[in-house]
């Protein structure tokens, strides 16, 4: 495998531009710590899985089959030396078990005949979980080990390429005085990114974190800007507020969202004028701090609902970095897990291992409070774990339960207005087998019908119902 990396690594050995299918190691089993490994299929007809003695890549071809081949060697005891083979037929990816001994699965279900890939797929070969992308951005590297990024910062190794590139601009702009806003839902990390983006900017002054949803209204302004004694009833002495405590470093206001619209108004004209006057008193003070600011909520929708201040959305939008939630960031769960291990456990998380079970509830929860909630189900599994074996038992209820992953929604039939109802999972499968023996025999149905072994009939209940014209396959 090339040991070449890039920003998100350096020294590319080729440029990959568009989209195309890509196979990621998420994670190993045995060695969760151990990260993860991204492949560019692009280029690519056939893959073999298998047990190696370390974890590698190797590309070449079968003059015979006129194949371009990847072979994937993982040191999992679990899987045999020739365990699984993709292979793309037509257009489609399929995945085949290779008569293992401890068999494969797709999304948990075990599989052993030629199976169709949809994009979105879990594969567990052995105790090693893949996931499968059907069209997803190249990169520069065309097997990139995530132990080869170079972020920097460890919390930013990434798989996803802009978000890889975002980080990459934060470390710029970071330096600067420009204002930041940083959005995302419940549990991205945002403080951990405005961190961050304080200690990259070396500045001498303090992080001073402050969530605005916490602010008694009353009180905001006092709070941000200090008060004065004798200010109003209660203030009994001089009070420093936040924004004269982050002199010469980071003011990060979190769910800035929920400021109110008068408070709004005044952290304008601190912005404005980088002078504050504390409540109550008659002359304003300079401040020199780098406002950082978060919200998971949209602040456009909200000017137009005129509950916040476009002004001021524009004041503390000088740079906007955007961190995605876990299920749109898949590729990256075994970074994730491996950092968070590392974090909890110290030099104790060498001897981590996730059994499958817990490994196959850990890819399919939707991590609806994302990073946080992650790390609080790793820090409970440890606590729980015997010998440092974490067991589907040690997960909290809510893994235990996972909800379904959220796919995006299919586009409305082309034959009318009205929107049709998601598939399932397995029709998704279906569906995916169906086009695949559609153009591998050139929409002939009744070829279609015997491959299957079901009717014509059936044929057509799946064609109407999946709204699939079988004529665009037939030559």
């Amino acid at each position: 495998m090339s040991d070449a990396t890039l920003s998100i690594a350096d020294d590319a050995p080729e440029t990959n531009t568009g989209r195309g299918p890509k196979l990621t190691l998420v994670l190993e089993g045995e060695r969760p710590t151990s990260g993860s490994l991204a492949m560019d299929l692009a280029r690519i007809d056939s893959i073999l899985l298998g047990r190696g003695a370390k974890r590698d890549t190797e590309r070449g071809s079968d003059p015979k089959k006129a194949e371009r081949t990847l072979t994937v060697r993982v040191p999992d005891g679990r899987m045999s030396t020739n365990h699984a083979r993709m292979r793309r037929l037509h257009g489609t990816w399929m995945v085949e078990d290779l008569g293992s001994k401890n068999g494969s699965a797709k999304n948990g279900v075990t599989f052993t005949a030629p199976t169709p890939l949809a994009d979105g797929d879990i594969l567990e070969v052995g105790h090693t979980f893949f996931l499968f992308r059907s069209d997803a951005p190249r990169g520069p590297i065309l097997d990139l080990d995530s132990t080869r990024l170079r972020p920097a910062r460890p919390e930013q190794a990434t798989f996803d390429l802009g978000l890889a590139q975002q980080f990459e601009a934060v470390e710029r702009v970071a330096k600067s005085l420009l204002a930041m806003l940083i959005l995302g839902e419940s549990g991205t990390g945002k403080e951990l990114a405005a961190r961050a983006i304080h200690e990259l900017s070396g500045r001498k002054g303090n992080f001073v974190p402050v969530n605005c949803g916490a602010l008694p209204e009353s009180l905001v302004e006092s709070e941000l800007f200090g008060a004065k004694k004798g200010a109003f009833t209660g203030a009994d002495r001089d009070r420093q507020g936040f924004i004269p405590a982050a002199q010469d470093g980071t003011l990060f206001l979190d769910e800035l969202g929920e400021l109110p619209l008068a408070a709004q108004a005044a952290l304008l004209r601190v912005l404005q004028e980088r002078v504050v006057t504390p409540v109550g008193a008659t002359a304003a003070m300079p401040v020199d701090f780098r406002l950082v600011a978060a919200t998971n909520r949209d602040l456009t929708a909200d000017v137009s609902a005129k509950q916040f201040r476009g002004d001021l959305l524009a004041r503390v939008s000088g740079f906007v970095l955007r961190l995605p939630p876990i299920r749109e960031r898949r590729e990256d769960l075994g970074i994730l897990i491996a950092a968070l291990l590392e974090r909890i456990a110290g030099a104790d998380a060498q001897k981590a291992r996730i059994s499958p079970s817990a490994a196959r509830l850990l890819m399919t929860h939707a991590w609806p409070y994302n990073v946080r909630e992650l790390e609080k189900a790793l820090e409970t599994a440890w606590v729980l774990a015997e010998d440092g074996r974490i067991e589907a038992r040690h997960l909290p209820d809510a893994v235990r339960n996972p909800q379904p992953i959220e796919r995006a929604p299919r586009r409305a039939s082309s034959m009318g207005t009205s929107s049709p109802k998601p598939l399932s999972a397995e029709d998704e499968a279906q569906k995916v087998e169906l086009l695949a023996l559609l153009e591998t025999h050139g929409g002939n149905l009744s070829a279609v019908s015997r491959a299957t072994g079901k009717a014509r009939m059936q044929i057509h209940r799946w064609l109407k119902r999946f709204d699939i014209d079988p004529s665009k396959y037939r030559e």
